[in-house]
């Protein structure tokens, strides 16, 4: 891999959810450390697994890694780090002020601003600060899905310049309380990411076009803001001698043909290509075998792949479809086929003639417009960069409209705060959930850590409400629809892999402590489904099956959807994967 040829000091990997970035991560920690390099792995992503891919427990303080000498890893729980910041606020106040006070400072610092500050603060320290570094020769980024690794990357410059200009505003004075103070570590954050020689910024992707096309984007984005991607790594490419039945040369012939049309703006950036394994990188045997394109042996040929229980989909959408209105949610891990499952399941609605309307909160969902022309089905998208636009546009013709020049400018000073765009967000957000008492709604969520920081706004918000409300008073918040079993139906999308699986328990247990209630799960792009013939592809639906075994046991109802030859996009492509014959792949007889 070229990109460890000689890499620089910090090392960050980012890419769309589901990449491989962590396994990426995870394999180049292990091999710097091989070559007598001290190495810190740290993960930014609020749904990390580096800890499990090592098999041990890491949490938000730096962890030394036994099976490795010169490797520690630090997972930046963004939990802990907003109650550490929190505590930092209001600890030396504890004793001077009220319980009152106290309370309501700390209501302030409950939102999910907090968090992301919080977060953040600990990402620019390990950046900016060469003491807590110190120690190593490479500090290594395993990052969060795109959208929330560019969030963290613009934060530095975005909150310089709202320090520089502005004065706080309303809703983020709580969590902005301590930003002042760390003015200078986010001037070190901003110049150690725009250095090239002390910063290397990786792109991951698969060989697909939403993939590289979403690297493409990010790689504009972060032109934006001085910062140029020093490489670009294309993960789990099918290598050609496993092309050998129709399933796998159907996905070589498709890859290649991406890997040929990728973006302009991809081409002039050096580039490592990363076969396809036939196992998960989990464990250090695994992690050291994922950077070498060494033989990996051949399949079980006495495994017998044609038992599968694979229940259809088309189960899960007539059950949908008796409801009439009511809010359907597709969550997971980014990359595990949340857009695909919910803009099939809106199809197969709408085609069973009800009044659907199909909407993404994920900064990187991607849904055909052709779906729109589909009869009964209206398509939209929650985006951030509207939100925000439409809701400065709102409060400056509203509130705005009551003031004076001199306080207009104060009010448009407050609205350039980073901390808008989550107002803005929830807003939107909040509009959509009501609409779904008239509709049925399908939303596609962001990756896991967007949409537990959409939904801690959302209890915010509830608990907002409730301590304004008198007594007696009858009102219905979104979180109250969302806890509601006959209203909301969450369903949890994964892949039959163990770290998918295992981050799509952790949601499911998350959403239980909200009081909302997974409704069921989908496992999507099953090799064992598909039935392949290919030895690589087979060693890989031989390693499924104790998920597949693990997702029945923790959902009854749930639904298995067959890898498919042709990437399900298209009207007709995603009306296949809600139908019982699709759903054991009879692409895969070659």
């Amino acid at each position: 891999m070229r990109y460890l040829d000689d890499p620089a000091r910090v090392l960050l990997l980012t890419g769309k959810g589901g990449v491989g970035k962590t396994s990426l991560a995870c394999a180049s920690a292990v091999r710097l450390p091989d070559r007598g390099r001290r190495v810190l792995l740290v993960s930014t992503d609020p749904a990390s697994n580096v800890g499990q891919v090592f098999g041990i427990t890491i949490g938000n303080r730096i962890t030394p890694v036994p099976a490795v000498r010169g490797l520690d890893a630090l997972e930046i729980d963004p939990a802990q780090a907003a109650e550490a910041y929190r505590e930092r606020i209001i600890g030396p106040v504890r004793d001077l002020l009220p319980a009152k006070e106290i309370a309501e400072i700390t209501e302030q610092l409950s939102g999910s601003c907090t968090t992301e500050v919080a977060s953040f603060n600990e990402f620019t320290s390990l950046l900016a600060d060469p003491e807590t570094t110190a120690a190593y020769d490479h500090v290594i980024f395993d990052t969060a899905p795109t959208g929330h690794t560019l969030r963290l990357l613009q934060l530095p410059g975005d909150w310089t310049t709202f320090l520089d200009g502005g004065k706080g505003d309303a809703s983020c004075l709580g969590p902005l309380s301590g930003l002042d103070q760390a003015r200078a570590v986010y001037a070190g954050a901003v110049e150690a990411l725009t250095d090239p020689t002390r910063t290397a910024l990786v792109l991951v992707a698969r060989p697909q076009p939403s993939s590289l096309a979403e690297v493409a984007r990010a790689a504009e984005e972060l032109a934006a803001i001085g910062i140029a991607p020093a490489a670009l790594v294309i993960n789990a490419v099918l290598p050609v001698d496993a092309a050998d039945d129709a399933l796998g040369a159907a996905i070589r012939e498709r890859e290649q043909a991406a890997l040929a049309e990728m973006p302009a703006g991809l081409r002039s950036i050096r580039r490592d290509e990363v076969s396809l394994k036939p196992v998960n990188a989990a464990g250090l045997e695994a992690l050291r075998a994922l950077l070498d394109d060494a033989p990996q042996g051949s399949a079980d040929e006495t495994s017998d792949l044609e038992d599968v229980a694979a229940p259809g989909l088309d189960r899960l959408v007539d059950e949908l479809a008796a409801t009439g209105t009511g809010l359907v949610m597709t969550m997971g891990k980014g990359g595990v086929g949340k857009t695909t499952v919910a803009a099939a399941i809106a199809v197969a609605l709408a085609d069973r003639g009800l009044d659907v309307h199909l909407t993404t909160t994920d900064p990187a969902g991607r849904i055909d417009p052709a779906l729109a022309e589909v009869p009964g089905l209206r398509v939209s998208r929650i985006d951030p960069v509207q939100a925000v636009a439409d809701y400065r546009a709102r409060v400056m013709s509203t509130k705005g409209k009551r003031l004076d020049d001199a306080g207009r400018a104060v009010l448009a000073e407050d609205l350039m705060s980073p901390c808008t765009e989550e107002i803005a967000v929830f807003e939107a957000f909040s509009r959509v959930v009501h609409e779904s008492s008239r509709r049925i709604v399908v939303m596609d969520t962001a990756p896991t850590g967007h949409t537990l920081l959409l939904m801690d706004a959302t209890g915010s918000y509830h608990r907002e409400i409730a301590r304004h409300m008198a007594e007696g008073v009858s009102y219905t918040t979104p979180l109250m629809r969302l806890q509601n079993r006959d209203h909301t139906r969450v369903i949890v999308a994964t892949l039959p892999e163990m770290t998918p699986v295992l981050e799509a328990e952790e949601l499911a247990a998350d959403l239980e402590r909200a009081g909302i209630h997974p409704w069921a799960w989908v496992v999507d792009q099953s090799l064992a489904a598909a039935r392949p013939r290919s030895a690589l592809l087979r060693r890989r639906a031989q390693a499924e099956r104790p998920y597949l075994d693990r997702v029945e046991m923790l959902a009854p109802r749930h639904a298995v959807i067959a890898l498919q030859a042709a990437e399900p996009v298209d009207v007709e492509g995603l009306r296949a994967l809600a139908t019982s014959s699709s759903v054991l792949g009879s692409t895969a007889t070659g």
